[in-house]
């Protein structure tokens, strides 16, 4: 690639989030030298006034920028839109050595859905930094306490595409990987033992559309408050109505509608990947060709809290006999 080409080409965003003290500092910093990262920007989030987190990622120089003494996900927000967009003109003007991938690292405090709707819904960062992957770091330690006791853990943990189970050199994670696991099928999981993890596991978003297959044959139920359960249609899917019908659930259910992804068979030669984040929703994506082993059906994997399969399944079917195409009931 070429310098001038470097300067105006988009930089994918990996948005590392996690609970305080779950290990994302820890991640990162093993991360920052591994070649994937040789040409990035990482913004560290700080909370609070005295910034340490960007001292223990490396040596302060100009690839670490600092959003201090508050929370991206509140405060912040238009701090990060105004970030990334001096990044843009900075490399520009020659100001800022070529990048082509920015590490955002939240505060443990920050629930990652407003962050990801600024990456989202802004149009010049939708284009420019194209949300790569939500990675979400889970102490093994403390994981199951935190599942039980903050609501914003479990935003992160549905957030993610992947789940970095942390600390299992000190505690057995499998009870923790099991619960999160089922909090959030769709999304690979993986253990980081002293903050080292394969760089693979992390970047590189298009492996998570076959993490989407495998999960939307077997979703596991369980008896909390937050449940996960796959819809099937058998037929053929309206995007436009079914994007109607999906915009109608999020603008009435959004708080509850904790995560949906999945594959839809609109008509084409591969599946329309949907990927959604309570309020938001990523661009949809084509697939050239059906995953291996996968059946030409659309299959929804939803993450709810106090919404019932059946709710959401009978609103979905009546509205396409209504306005689109039918199908008939899943097994």
């Amino acid at each position: 690639m070429t310098a001038s080409a470097a300067r105006s080409s988009s930089a994918p965003v990996l948005l590392l989030t996690g609970a305080l003290g779950s290990g994302k500092t820890t991640l990162l910093s093993r991360l920052v030298d591994h070649p994937a990262l040789a040409t990035a920007v990482v913004i560290v989030n700080e909370l609070g006034d005295v910034v340490i987190d960007q001292h223990l990622v490396r040596e302060v120089d100009d690839s670490t920028m600092v959003l201090g003494s508050g929370c991206i996900c509140c405060s912040l927000r238009g701090d990060l839109a105004a970030e990334l967009r001096d990044l843009l003109v900075r490399r520009s003007r020659g100001q800022l050595a070529p990048f082509d991938r920015v590490v955002i690292e939240t505060t443990g405090v920050a629930d990652p859905g407003p962050v990801i709707q600024t990456l989202l819904v802004d149009p010049l960062l939708r284009h420019r930094f194209p949300l790569e992957r939500v990675v979400t770091t889970v102490d093994a330690v403390n994981g199951l306490a935190e599942r039980d006791d903050d609501e914003v853990w479990l935003h992160q943990v549905m957030a993610a595409d992947r789940l970095i189970v942390t600390k299992g050199d000190v505690a057995d994670a499998t009870a923790v990987e099991r619960a999160v696991a089922q909090l959030n099928p769709t999304a690979g999981i993986a253990r980081a033992t002293r903050g080292v993890v394969d760089p693979d596991v992390l970047f590189g978003g298009a492996t998570s559309y076959r993490r989407v297959a495998d999960a939307v044959r077997s979703v596991p139920g369980h008896g909390t408050a937050v449940t996960s359960f796959t819809v099937e249609l058998d037929e053929r899917v309206d995007w436009s109505v079914f994007g109607i019908w999906l915009s109608m659930l999020l603008r009435a259910r959004g708080n509850d509608i904790l995560r949906v992804k999945g594959l839809l068979d609109v008509g084409g030669a591969g599946p329309l990947v949907l990927n959604g984040v309570r309020h938001v929703v990523h661009g949809p994506q084509h697939l050239p060709e059906w995953p291996v082993g996968h059946d030409r059906a659309s299959q929804l994997v939803f993450i709810t809290r106090r919404v019932a399969r059946d709710e959401i399944e009978a609103s979905l079917r009546a509205f396409l006999r209504r306005y689109g195409r039918a199908s008939r009931p899943s097994s």
